[in-house]
């Protein structure tokens, strides 16, 4: 749903739910979930929403891989990396564990600081629920 245009910017109300959110015994359930979120999306003409309009996010599949393998492959594999180099190179668990957890805070500080290109990269489109 649209909560807010401004020019070429729709703020869009997205409702996140757990697999079982459609099940007919989900208010029985407490494993039913859901959260709202808002995400921004960029339109050429922000005049054909309006706010309260159901619309639907459009998303390609590629670009949900990539954004996949961006925040959990390859920290694993960065983080599996600097374990066995730090035990191969004859330290302790205890501090090899620590290495490879903080060798992930340099990988998301750098993830945060290319997120205007990311977010470029990784974009939505809208389409009027004509439901």
């Amino acid at each position: 749903m649209v909560k807010a245009v401004q020019s070429n910017q729709v703020s869009v109300l997205i409702v996140q739910s757990s697999a079982c959110g459609g099940c007919a015994a989900k208010s029985l359930c407490t494993s039913a979930e859901s959260k709202e979120k808002m995400i921004q999306v960029t339109v050429p003409d922000g005049n054909l929403f309006h706010e309260g309009q159901a619309v639907i996010v459009l998303g390609r599949l590629s670009d949900g891989l990539s954004a996949a393998v961006l925040a959990y492959a390859l920290p694993l594999v960065l983080l599996l990396a600097v374990l066995v180099i730090v035990l191969a190179l004859g330290y302790d668990e205890s501090l090899a564990a620590l290495a490879a957890i903080l060798s992930l805070v340099p990988y998301y500080g750098i993830l945060y600081l290319f997120r205007s290109r990311l977010q470029r990269r990784f974009s939505f489109r809208l389409k009027i629920n004509e439901n």
